[in-house]
């Protein structure tokens, strides 16, 4: 199943239940500079066993959507495709899209809130490990990065316009220079890209700079329907404080504490836990 996006053609897998013949559906995408197959076809394929359609989707610039250069992570870029993404599956037959859910993992757990803060027939939202400042998210490796990164971003910027992008690692150990390098990041992340897949370990530096200026959550006063936010008590990248916070500032949120760290909601017992918990949480919210 495929969308517009700004004139740009997006892709994505649309599962569906043996039953319900309209099942409520699910809006899904992932995070940074990732591919819709980097672990979330499992949660889709759990959601459906249990009476939910998915639709999850690569953002233009990566995986099998069109957009050039490669895995540039654009926050307003990702806002569009997530609406358009919506506005798609609302104009599918054989599904009940008045029960439409969004599921965001990391970036697209920001995208997620700040969608339905805008959206008032989104149902429910899971906000899962949500990134809420790009900010914070730059300086966890100093602030010495952060200048770094505002450099090379000005750097590709000027090249690109007479020679190709300017990248830098989306993921590398503690000792190097990428965007997820905490402990275990690189293992965790690099764990997630099937054998098959041509993605490669960079992006362009340019993201760094809308990634410096990206803040989610600022209207959750204005989200209308419940949200569950899911965060790892060992989580690193986006620490278990900063997602209680937000959900704080919801007026109809469950906050989930998981023993876990970032990379470990894709497989295991923590992936079946927060389905778990998301799959109750939607029932109950979309039964009442």
């Amino acid at each position: 199943m495929g969308f517009e996006s700004a004139g740009e053609r997006c892709t994505g897998w649309l599962y569906r239940p043996d039953r319900p013949a309209d099942p409520p559906v699910v809006v899904m995408a992932g995070g940074i500079a990732s591919e819709r197959s980097f672990g979330l076809p499992a949660y889709a394929e759990r959601l459906a066993e249990a009476g939910y359609a998915v639709f999850l989707f690569d953002y233009r610039n990566h995986g099998d959507s069109e957009g050039e250069p490669r895995n540039l992570v654009s926050p307003s870029r990702q806002r569009t495709d997530w609406e358009a993404a919506i506005a798609g599956v609302r104009e599918r037959d054989g599904l009940d899209t008045g029960r439409l859910v969004l599921w965001g993992t990391e970036l697209g757990g920001g995208h997620a809130l700040d969608v339905a803060a805008d959206d008032a027939r989104v149902r429910a939202v899971v906000a899962q490990t949500p990134v809420l400042s790009g900010r914070s998210l730059l300086t966890a490796n100093g602030y010495g990065y952060l200048a770094k990164g505002v450099l090379a971003g000005v750097r590709d910027r000027v090249q690109s316009l007479v020679a190709g992008p300017h990248t830098v690692s989306v993921t590398g150990d503690p000792e190097e220079s990428a965007l997820l390098s905490t402990p275990g990041a690189r293992a965790g992340y690099l764990d997630l890209v099937p054998p098959t897949s041509e993605w490669e370990n960079r992006l362009p530096a340019r993201s760094l700079l809308s990634l410096a200026t990206f803040s989610a959550g600022d209207d959750a006063e204005s989200i209308a329907c419940p949200v569950m936010f899911v965060a790892g008590t060992r989580d690193d990248i986006v620490p278990a404080a900063s997602v209680e916070s937000a959900a704080d500032s919801v007026s109809n949120a469950t906050f989930v504490r998981l023993p876990a760290s970032h990379f470990d909601f894709y497989e295991g017992a923590q992936l079946a836990q927060a389905v778990g918990h998301g799959v109750a949480f939607l029932d109950g919210v979309l039964d009442s």
